[in-house]
């Protein structure tokens, strides 16, 4: 991957999308340019959770506008990240494909703990150097995350399904702000974080800190009304919830620094900050400058510079599930020469494709400590519901459809729809499977390819394959397979005998 010196991140939250985008330089990020717009797309998802026609309007015109600044980027120098609402949203994938459209880059869906990783990454980029232990609690629009780390490391990670934007549609969608809905809010966000009370309790950390909207707007507005000195402190949540439930109407709200674009969304947000700090023992919390936003950058720097955190999870994967990490350098190794061969011509080549095929290979048999029947079935279940710190739930699908088709029976990968898999790369996965079958270090024929759009034509050394009795019954069933598919797999050397051959028999 080419090294570039502007990226962009755009962070899709359920309450505000933000672009953010900066220099790079060296391993440092650079702020040049940022937007902001309050969508409140979690606002939009109604009891069936599905997405009203409005939020995904606002959205999308959103990203329009996005697009046009993003306007002569390289794909490969953007990463958009969607978070809880999509992650929730019943209809998002039909949204994704018009959000895709309007921004003119693919969008990930991260699931809660990605999400956690990414917002650690950026606010302790931004925090002043330090070996102490640090809470962060970003309170967003759909979830609020937790994490403990040190320095520029991660080390626990949670996310919980609370936000400003939900709670203040559950508990104060009236407009109304009486003492008996704040009662209710925060003790429904104290319930919700009672399994992880234990983990980010006081004494597990050193400093706490606040970051994103929430946590700047409460420091903010507890400062310039007399309530705090610039942190976030329960003394200070106290005299601010007595001053809301005062005014009794959001509307009716009269507090230095609130705005506009807050204002519906704040009492929500009071109420899960509030609990945060009595649960976890919090005396007081400090903000934090950075964001996910700026952890998208770096994480996308890290992958510009062969520093990707994708790789090193793979590698953690494959010592944890005890892989047998020859055979899968073997596999991995061929199937991308596989893949080189089919793709070879191809206008506009996918060069990503490579990589995943490559980490499919080192997890396919990952399912194998679980059981070894049926192993590609446990292998593509890990891989799609385990947290995969770097990848995203689109990511973690994509990887969990090749491990899954690398071997057995094909039909159901590709009845899902052309979307699902690309044929060429499960091609290439099987057939390295296959040859590698012995898991020995064997020669490898020599193999030429014509390559269709529904299939592959193969021509393997005949020598080779007289000498592989068994690869050839298996190469006999693996066209049969394809068969059922609509894709083609021939390999001509089994079917047509030499020319020789045929002289000698006449």
């Amino acid at each position: 991957m080419a090294v570039y010196s502007t990226l962009a991140a755009v962070d899709l939250g359920s309450n505000s999308f933000h672009l953010q985008v900066a220099r790079a330089v060296g391993d440092q990020i650079y702020p040049l340019d940022s937007l902001r717009e309050p969508i409140r797309l979690g606002a939009g998802l109604n009891r069936e959770k599905r997405l009203d026609e409005e939020s995904q309007q606002r959205a999308l015109d959103c990203l329009n506008r996005f697009g046009e600044r993003l306007r002569g980027f390289d794909r490969h120098a953007v990463r958009a990240v969607g978070t809880n609402t999509l992650r929730v949203a019943k209809n998002a994938s039909g949204f994704l494909k018009q959000a895709q459209a309007a921004l003119g880059f693919p969008i990930e869906v991260v699931a809660g703990r990605e999400e956690a990783r990414l917002i650690y990454i950026g606010v302790s980029h931004g925090l002043p150097a330090s070996e102490d232990k640090r809470l962060i609690v970003d309170i967003g629009g759909g979830s609020t995350e937790f994490i403990i780390g040190r320095e520029f490391k991660p080390l626990r990670l949670d996310s919980t399904y609370m936000g400003c934007v939900s709670y203040s549609r559950k508990y104060f969608d009236d407009g109304k702000i009486t003492k008996s809905a704040m009662k209710r809010a925060e003790l429904a966000a104290r319930n919700e974080m009672q399994t992880l009370v234990s983990r980010f309790a006081k004494g597990n950390w050193q400093e706490a800190f606040g970051s994103s909207g929430t946590a700047r707007a409460l420091a903010e507005i507890l400062q310039l009304n007399g309530f705090g000195d610039g942190t976030i402190t329960a003394d200070g949540l106290d005299q601010l919830r007595a001053a809301m439930i005062r005014a009794g109407d959001i509307d009716g709200l009269d507090l230095k620094g609130l705005k506009s674009d807050r204002r519906p969304v704040i009492a929500g947000g009071l109420a899960i900050m509030g609990a945060v700090l009595s649960e976890l023992g919090i005396e007081s919390m400090g903000v934090a400058g950075g964001a996910m936003r700026q952890g998208i950058l770096y994480d996308l720097l890290g992958r510009t510079q062969h520093h990707d955190m994708r790789d090193v999870t793979v590698s953690q994967f494959m010592q944890r599930y005890h892989v047998d990490s020859q055979q899968a350098r073997r596999v991995a190794a061929l199937a991308r020469d596989l893949f080189a061969l089919f793709t070879q011509g191809d206008e506009n080549p996918d060069d990503t494709a490579p990589q995943y095929l490559v980490w499919a290979a080192k997890l396919h048999e990952i399912g194998i400590s679980v059981a070894y029947s049926g192993y590609h079935r446990h292998s593509a279940y890990i891989v799609q519901n385990a947290d995969m710190p770097g990848f995203s739930k689109m990511e973690q699908d994509q990887l969990s459809t090749l491990v899954l088709a690398h071997r057995r029976a094909l039909r159901k990968v590709f009845v899902r729809g052309p979307d699902e898999a690309d044929w060429r790369m499960v091609m290439a996965l099987r057939l390295a499977a296959l040859i590698y079958r012995s898991r020995t270090d064997i020669a490898c024929p020599a193999i030429s390819a014509k390559v269709s759009n529904r299939g592959v034509r193969l021509d393997i050394d005949r020598e080779w394959l007289a000498g592989n009795p068994l690869t050839v019954t298996a190469l006999e069933e693996e066209m049969a397979e394809w068969e059922v598919t609509g894709y083609k797999l021939d390999v001509r050397t089994l079917r047509e005998p030499e020319a020789g051959s045929e002289a000698q028999a006449a």
